[in-house]
């Protein structure tokens, strides 16, 4: 498996949306799905498993699939905008991010078709660029804006601070680097 990077400012992640955007020639489903993969922190699978009934006002609410747990998000502007305006632009779609190509008529779109957007712009942009780099972005952006490890670990799920540390990328250089900023 590879490994991709987080995104490590926001400037960076808006960058990213645009080119998925230009890529698309004009199609904002790709862009739409890393935005609202970076506000939401879910893992792909979930995301691309999303359908409009499973906004429940503010609120969206999932079983997800890799710990089998019901999971309620409280949505932010952004998320609620791109769930609004899908709607809007498509009434007759299941699925928040549905395909209208005659093969895929009426499904989600593919994780690969996702990862592979994702990979065109990563290369462009020389970054590790995948679909839980969504995730990742997330992360690192609450840790670096100051929010504890523990939150960020709560927010995505997952075991432990120290799985949380490793996946938003915390380097040993990072760590090193400490040891020169905090000298008495």
């Amino acid at each position: 498996m590879n490994i991709v990077e987080a995104v490590k400012t926001e400037g960076e992640a808006e960058t990213i949306s645009r080119k998925l955007t230009l890529n698309a020639k004009g199609n904002t489903l790709y862009a739409d799905i890393w935005r609202f993969g970076v506000n939401t922190a879910l893992r792909i699978s979930d995301l691309l498993s999303l359908t409009f009934a499973d906004v429940q006002g503010d609120k969206l609410v999932l079983k997800e699939a890799k710990t089998g747990k019901t999971r309620s998000i409280d949505l932010n502007s952004s998320a609620k905008a791109i769930i609004s305006r899908r709607r809007k632009e498509h009434p007759d779609h299941t699925f928040l991010f549905q395909v209208d190509s005659n093969r895929a008529k009426g499904k989600a779109v593919s994780r690969v078709a996702v990862a592979n957007a994702f990979k065109a712009v990563g290369d462009e942009l020389s970054i590790q660029l995948g679909t839980h780099s969504m995730r990742k972005t997330r992360g690192w952006l609450m840790y670096s804006s100051g929010k504890g490890i523990e939150l960020i670990c709560k927010v995505l799920n997952h075991s432990s601070p120290a799985v949380t540390m490793a996946y938003i990328g915390i380097t040993q250089a990072e760590v090193d680097a400490t040891y020169h900023e905090f000298v008495f």
